[in-house]
């Protein structure tokens, strides 16, 4: 690690529990975010200055007006831009030590299992319940670490699925998947909140990445950020879940 790395993260550095072996866990890591809108603007920018070092974003959409209120990533200048290469341009000014890969495009399910096979942790930061059920089936299978999140209205929620581990998936808490739930774009959302639960995620990746403290995993975090309550609800296995419950 050179002079400038260690100044630069030498902040994180100094953390008993993470030291500079943390660091260096970070810096050979590899963080795949689906989705550079809300939640992955914070999470992406967090994971970028703290040091991951390779960022994989996909996402299929152009930056618009409406979404600048939120998506911190993105700047005035970029509406129009897609969104991965407007998040990619603001990365790697934020930290050019990192490695920035783009992929402007919905993938299928065969793109999105080989790009959760290379990542050590995938961030789900989309907006969209089919697209995050496929995300989880893929983490499953392949065995890769899942920091999820979801923010809508005043309200937020984090979950963490670990292979190995008896806590629930996300689709343990969608066992009824036909129904689709509200999105920002129908109700709103106020643009701090999401801010916070990129945050969290962008928390959880790095605690994964590193092995600092204990994640989420098994534990759902719910935000009411109207009252500014937090509550914590343990959710475990589904055993019925066609994902990781052994169900055919």
């Amino acid at each position: 690690m050179t002079d400038d790395e260690l100044l630069r993260y030498s902040r994180q550095i100094l953390l008993p529990d993470f030291d500079i072996d943390g660091q260096e866990r970070l810096r050979r890591s590899r963080a795949l975010i689906v989705g550079l809108g809300g939640l992955g603007s914070p999470v992406a920018m967090y994971l970028a200055a703290a040091g991951v070092g390779r960022l994989t974003l996909v996402d299929f959409d152009r930056v618009d007006l409406s979404n600048l209120q939120r998506q911190i990533v993105h700047r005035t200048a970029d509406i129009g831009r897609p969104k991965v290469e407007s998040a990619r341009d603001t990365l790697l000014a934020l930290n050019p030590l990192i490695e920035v890969v783009t992929l402007a495009k919905t993938l299928d399910d065969a793109e999105l299992r080989e790009q959760v096979r290379q990542a050590d942790v995938v961030v789900d930061a989309c907006d969209n319940l089919l697209t995050r059920l496929a995300i989880n089936a893929a983490c499953v299978r392949m065995g890769v670490p899942l920091v999820t999140g979801a923010a809508i209205r005043l309200e937020g929620q984090v979950l963490v699925w670990r292979p190995g581990g008896e806590g629930a998936c996300y689709r343990c808490l969608y066992r009824d998947a036909d129904v689709p739930p509200e999105t920002c774009a129908q109700t709103g959302v106020l643009a701090p909140v999401v801010g916070i639960i990129g945050s969290l995620q962008a928390l959880e990746a790095i605690k994964v990445l590193s092995g600092l403290g204990e994640t989420l995993a098994g534990r759902l975090l719910l935000l009411d950020a109207k009252r500014m309550e937090w509550r914590t609800v343990k959710v475990q296995r589904w055993p019925g879940c066609p994902v990781c419950g052994g169900a055919p």
